[in-house]
């Protein structure tokens, strides 16, 4: 097998072997064994997914989980899947070609990057190439019982269609009975908001600098009738080089219509999006505005210590600005952040070609921007491969203790 793919999956054998193999899919079934593997191996084919197989002790076969590769989807055609006592993981074969898939195994967690309401981030990596990735694991209790079933399938959904270089990349997403799992690529240089509250506030040119990269991203994720809906400094990563990466695509949602979903944090939420009228594309413009603001004061330019007061001073919409930003940079935050959708900038008539054009943008090369020819201002300090340092360590406390759900519960996440 030195020719194969091969992907160690990081679900314990013990959480994996209560998922039945369900009738329809056994006529795809082959259970292979021989003297030297005495191991039952299983091949299933369904379509170009691959479903990954575990025997049982009495020998029958049961269903662990649909695999599916957001990349790499085009190369499978056959998986061959066997077991290993091995550190208790799941070792898959893929039987074509030179090409390796990462193979990461359970104690192969690393650090835990960060954690959430329903989830968290692990640091896991690649054996052999050493390569490291960022899992996101979601418990599926905890996803039902705060109603995010349909923001989880949204951001598996944005994430396989979008593929941009100022955007976090999705590898592949699967579950298990208790956890939702999504691999991404791992951000090194940690958030922004992590650099912007050590300096304080950041220079005109270095708020420049990641203004034109975000206008980029947002035009992109527009472009594919995509609303983020989440902007704000702790979902915009750096990378090794220092250039941006948009994370936690929780919020984003394909557009046919007006949404009216009240999702955000409180001081980046667009008027509209507080008097329940329906939002669209207008919702990132209006967050830009408040970022450039937050950028170059060191704080959001609508505050109070209650949710509800921030809203009444979202909806007056007054802004008080330091003193030392410049009249360019006033201006554009002005024009941002106007209550009234229909005259904001950057959702008229030419869209972000307006953003673009404003005059605080002047110096901006923007074929340049999203080909990363821009010199960063900030270049973070990594020691190698795999370096935390520049993210908060958070306690590694019991998560793995979630409750399996029911298969009635599951089945809103089939197809995950």
């Amino acid at each position: 097998m030195t020719d194969s793919w091969r992907f160690a999956y990081l679900v314990t054998l013990q959480n994996m072997k209560r998922l039945l193999v369900s009738k329809e899919h056994a006529l795809n079934l082959r259970v292979t064994s021989s003297a030297n593997q005495p191991t039952r191996s299983l091949v299933l084919t369904i379509g170009s997914y691959p479903i990954a197989l575990l025997p049982s002790s009495s020998g029958c076969p049961q269903r662990i989980v649909g695999l599916e590769f957001a990349s790499q989807r085009r190369y499978l055609e056959k998986a061959v899947v066997s077991t290993s006592c091995v550190q208790g993981t799941i070792t898959l074969h893929w039987g074509t070609r030179k090409h390796r898939i990462s193979r990461i195994a359970r104690t192969q967690i690393a650090l835990r990057k960060g954690t959430g309401t329903f989830g968290r981030v692990q640091l896991v990596k690649e054996k052999t190439a050493k390569h490291f990735f960022a899992l996101k694991v979601m418990s599926i209790p905890d996803v039902i019982r705060l109603k995010q079933e349909q923001h989880v399938h949204n951001e598996k959904s944005v994430l396989k269609e979008v593929s941009h270089p100022f955007l976090v990349k999705l590898f592949w997403t699967c579950h298990d009975e208790r956890f939702l799992y999504m691999l991404m690529e791992f951000v090194p240089g940690g958030e922004l908001f992590s650099y912007l509250r050590k300096r304080g506030r950041f220079s005109s040119s270095t708020g420049l600098f990641y203004s034109a990269e975000i206008v980029c991203a947002i035009e992109y994720l527009h472009s594919k009738e995509i609303v983020y809906r989440d902007l704000k400094p702790e979902n915009i990563l750096l990378d090794r080089d220092g250039h941006i990466k948009l994370t936690d695509f929780g919020f984003a949602k394909k557009l046919v219509d007006k949404t009216w979903t009240l999702c955000g944090t409180p001081e980046y939420l667009a008027p509209e999006v507080i008097q329940s009228k329906g939002h669209g594309r207008a919702v990132d413009w209006w967050a830009l505005g408040i970022l450039i603001f937050e950028m170059h004061s060191g704080f959001p330019p609508f505050f109070d210590d209650n949710p509800f007061g921030i809203y009444q001073k979202i909806l007056a919409g007054k802004i008080d600005f330091p003193r030392h930003l410049d009249f360019s940079v006033k201006d554009l935050i002005k024009k941002l952040l106007v209550v009234d959708r229909t005259r904001r900038l950057g959702n008229m008539k030419n869209g972000a070609e307006d953003v673009k054009r404003h005059r605080w943008f002047r110096t901006v090369d923007w074929e340049a921007v999203p080909q990363r020819k821009l010199k960063p201002p900030i270049v973070p300090k990594l020691c190698g491969e795999g370096d935390t340092s520049n993210f908060e360590a958070y306690p590694d406390n019991d998560w793995n203790a979630a409750p399996p759900v029911s298969p009635k519960d599951l089945e809103v996440f089939k197809n995950f």
